[in-house]
């Protein structure tokens, strides 16, 4: 059920991806073109993945997709460091973009694991009231 909170993160991602590209697209040097794809396709697979989650089918298919978009953040971040190692673009601009990669991907983070103690919770309580079933019937079946 989208709400402001998940339209926020969808919508920083679309800007990250975004600004990914457009860096990519200043960055003229050829001899390290497999960084900039490997950049481009992950800086813009996180939101692509969260959309996806927008339209999941379950909670667990939502899990899987905001898993991937954290796993695709954290490989942005990865690329932008060895840019920046490389002074391969704008200083400043690779810093900026390795900061919201980070923080794209600790909002993520907390999605996953809420959602994972959310469904959690769902399996406990089911449990339980399995459990008190079974319990109750017992006890009927004994008393009678």
């Amino acid at each position: 059920m989208p709400n402001d909170l998940s339209q926020d993160i969808r919508d920083r991602t679309f800007r990250f991806a975004c600004a990914i590209a457009t860096l990519v697209l200043s960055l003229n040097e050829y001899r390290l073109r497999s960084i900039k794809d490997q950049l481009l396709r992950s800086g813009t697979s996180i939101g692509s993945n969260l959309e996806e989650a927008k339209a999941a089918s379950s909670k667990k298919d939502f899990l899987r997709y905001v898993q991937i978009s954290l796993r695709e953040s954290r490989e942005a971040i990865y690329w932008l460091r060895i840019c920046a190692a490389l002074k391969f673009g704008p200083e400043l601009e690779l810093k900026e973009l390795s900061g919201e990669g980070d923080q794209i991907a600790r909002i993520l983070g907390a999605i996953v694991v809420s959602t994972k103690r959310r469904m959690l919770a769902k399996h406990l309580l089911f449990a339980f009231f399995i459990l008190n079933f079974a319990l109750l019937n017992s006890a009927l079946l004994l008393s009678s």
